[in-house]
């Protein structure tokens, strides 16, 4: 059974995703089963330095990266914070999925689509994997 494009529900979320591992798996697919259509946004590189965020891939091969999921439908650039409205707006989004570590943070965009905090993945980040490399 075909459905209509109009009855999708569409579920929108962001990220960095530079050295992309388990959690980032783990939270993409959970996203994805929410709903219909799983749209993310990826930090550019311009906005990571407002960020304070220093990548190791940049944007384009981290877009790649993360379009080649098999969960992941459409990639958009994430260029600022304040883009979430209007993304939702534009891509007709029913819901925002964020990492438990946002909590709140966009809590205001309830007038637009249902928020969901999802917990991060136990045990793995980014940050750590960095922070390990280091001592090599």
């Amino acid at each position: 059974m075909l459905i209509e494009k109009s009855n999708l529900t569409r579920v929108l979320t962001y990220g960095t995703f530079d050295l992309f591992h388990y959690g980032h798996l783990q939270i993409l697919k959970r996203a994805a089963y929410l709903g219909d259509e799983l749209i993310v946004g990826v930090s550019t590189d311009q906005f990571n330095t407002i960020k304070g965020k220093e990548c190791y891939y940049n944007f384009k091969h981290r877009a790649e990266i993360v379009n080649a999921i098999q969960w992941v439908d459409t990639v958009i650039p994430e260029q600022s914070w304040d883009q979430k409205e209007k993304d939702i707006q534009d891509f007709n989004v029913d819901i925002l999925v964020m990492g438990d570590d946002w909590k709140g943070h966009f809590d205001d965009l309830n007038d637009y689509c249902k928020i969901i905090y999802l917990p991060r993945t136990e045990g793995i980040s980014t940050h750590s994997i960095k922070q390990d490399l280091s001592q090599l």
